[in-house]
């Protein structure tokens, strides 16, 4: 690998692939490809294959997926396998038939079984039952993982996949109805300091553990492992077990410690209900992420510098 080697992103505007464009810049890579939705819809498979041929990129980072909170996921379940799928399908055949020395494709911790011991190390995988609540949309990431192992197998690719925790920061999404947990927060807490309430309506019971990564340290482990030595990156290529690697902080609190986090860092003064009524989802999730430390990566931006940092740019995107 060098500074000219052609790159693609695929999902180049959303939260992780925006970053992942940040830092293959801020490192000095020149020949970085990308489209948006509207120039390359990556569902549509001629279309893609047509990319593919013209642009032939070496290393290809798959962070374009369809992705929501608990709300999004129980109201759209199609959407969330059949798009994702879709998505992957294409990418992985089209990058298979121009000859792509690595692949990078990202999944999600959801992958892993509801009640698995905690931390959650990569050979969890398919020891257990899925949360219901994201279902769909985990096995569409589990899918692709087998896609990666499968392509390993058969044809002696090089494809890996990544596997991040909860990820926040600048680009996120702040819609109430399809956003993440964080980006929800931020949001909600906001509007309640600006429009002085007294009180913040959070969905369950505010007792379920995350685990939360700022996405400009997700985009550095990206970046290292899509270029990593290529003994490192075949130890990680084991043909005899699914591809992935883990990549969080290592760290875990209640979704209730988080709101007040959140609440100290905008200046909220009021209080939270717990609508318990509502579903909690899994109630703990931290990942085992000693394989991506034993390569030299750890995470920088502890989590109240991420807060800040994030609301930061929630308050540049109003204005």
């Amino acid at each position: 690998m060098n500074k000219l080697s052609r790159i693609y992103i695929a999902g180049h505007r959303g939260l992780v692939g925006s970053a992942l464009l940040r830092k293959l810049i801020s490192d000095g890579h020149t020949n970085i490809v990308a489209r948006s939705r509207s120039e390359l819809d990556l569902e549509d498979f001629n279309a893609t294959k047509v990319f593919f041929e013209a642009e032939r990129p070496e290393y290809v980072i798959l962070s374009a997926a369809k992705v929501g909170g608990i709300y999004a996921n129980n109201i759209y379940p199609v959407d969330f396998l059949m798009s994702n799928l879709l998505v992957q399908a294409n990418v992985f055949r089209a990058a298979y038939e121009v000859g792509v020395k690595r692949l990078l494709f990202l999944g999600s911790s959801c992958i892993y079984p509801r009640d698995c011991e905690q931390p959650i190390k990569e050979d969890y995988l398919l020891t257990g039952l899925l949360e219901p609540t994201n279902r769909p949309y985990a096995l569409a990431k589990i899918t692709g993982i087998e896609m990666c192992w499968s392509y390993n197998r058969q044809y002696g690719t090089k494809w890996l996949a990544a596997m991040p925790t909860n990820t926040y920061g600048p680009g996120d999404n702040y819609d109430l109805i399809s956003s993440h947990v964080m980006a929800a927060l931020i949001r909600k807490i906001h509007e309640a300091k600006i429009n002085n309430k007294d009180e913040v309506v959070l969905w369950g019971t505010g007792s379920p553990k995350r685990e939360f990564l700022y996405v400009d340290d997700l985009a550095k482990a990206l970046v290292k492992l899509i270029f990593i030595d290529q003994v490192s990156y075949d130890n990680l290529i084991n043909l005899s077990a699914p591809p992935i690697i883990n990549i969080g902080s290592g760290n875990d609190l209640t979704i209730n410690e988080l709101a007040k986090l959140v609440a100290k860092v905008i200046g909220f003064r009021g209080h939270f209900v717990n609508d318990k009524t509502k579903p909690d989802g899994i109630m703990r999730k931290v990942l085992d992420v000693s394989k991506i430390k034993s390569y030299g990566w750890y995470p920088e931006v502890d989590l109240d510098a991420g807060i800040s940092l994030t609301y930061k740019s929630y308050l540049d995107c109003l204005n």
